[in-house]
């Protein structure tokens, strides 16, 4: 008996459990409950990488200064960053194990809504089975009947969340990757930068084209997942957007870093 069959059938018992007031849709639900439940067991880990993120952020101003001072000296550079964290107690990567701990659970919880040993697809969600896809939906009553609604109201979903993180990340993504720049060693440009820092806040549209692709039980599990983590992220750096909004210029009121090597006369911040 594989994992996947143990972790359907303990989502199934509880599909049962909850059947009274879902209905034919039960399982469904359990599917959205259980996901809860992860990413809530989760949650210490991604405020250990949230303070993460913000101690990188916080290095940011001293460690383009360090560039600016060690450029030429790569040596230097390196002895001065390796002080600057053992000073405060922090490291380059701080915040990306708590951040790869996650990966694991992300990766068993997909393969139990695709996989048909988990026993969950052969369920439905308001008619439309939870092993289907949008294009059967499609086929079998149109954009919108009664299957086609289901898809059409996880596209909606999925598109308010995608359009939030877009609005929410565009800023960050660009102060993120200038502040990379500024505190490359060599100071040297950055191919490609400024077309990554525009092109990263739009992968949160990338859902919209899984949940057209997948089956109906992964497409709630990736709606579900994708809208905690939006909303986890708005909590957990509260503080960065009520910073933005106050200073009205986005950047709150951080110490902007270095000019981007790879756009002159553009800030970091």
């Amino acid at each position: 008996m594989s994992v996947f069959s143990i972790l359907g059938g303990a989502l199934s018992q509880a599909a049962d459990l909850i059947e009274p007031l879902f209905g034919g849709s039960a399982t469904a639900a359990a599917i959205i409950l259980c996901t809860l439940c992860v990413r809530a067991a989760l949650h210490p880990l991604a405020r250990a990488a949230a303070r993460g993120e913000k101690a990188r952020a916080a290095h940011a101003p001293r460690l383009a200064e360090l560039r600016r001072k060690h450029g030429k000296d790569p040596e230097r550079l390196r002895e001065a960053t390796a002080a600057l964290y053992a000073e405060s107690g922090s490291s380059p990567l701080a915040g990306c194990l708590p951040a790869l701990l996650q990966l694991p659970v992300f990766f068993v919880m997909y393969h139990l809504f695709t996989s048909d040993g988990s026993g969950l697809l052969g369920h439905t969600l308001l008619g439309a089975p939870l092993g289907g896809h949008w294009t059967q939906a499609l086929a079998d009553s149109g954009v919108f009947g009664p299957h086609g609604l289901v898809y059409c109201a996880l596209f909606a979903l999925v598109a308010a969340v995608a359009t939030w993180n877009y609005r929410r990340a565009r800023t960050p993504v660009a102060r993120n990757l200038a502040t990379g720049a500024a505190s490359a060693p060599d100071g040297g440009a950055v191919p490609g930068l400024a077309g990554l820092a525009k092109v990263l806040p739009l992968l949160s549209f990338g859902t919209l084209a899984s949940v057209a692709v997948l089956p109906l039980a992964a497409a709630l599990y990736l709606v579900t997942t994708t809208t905690w983590t939006a909303c986890e992220r708005a909590l957990l750096h509260r503080d960065r957007d009520r910073g933005r909004h106050a200073d009205g210029d986005g950047d709150g009121d951080r110490v902007p870093a270095a000019p981007v090597a790879a756009a002159p006369g553009r800030t970091a911040g």
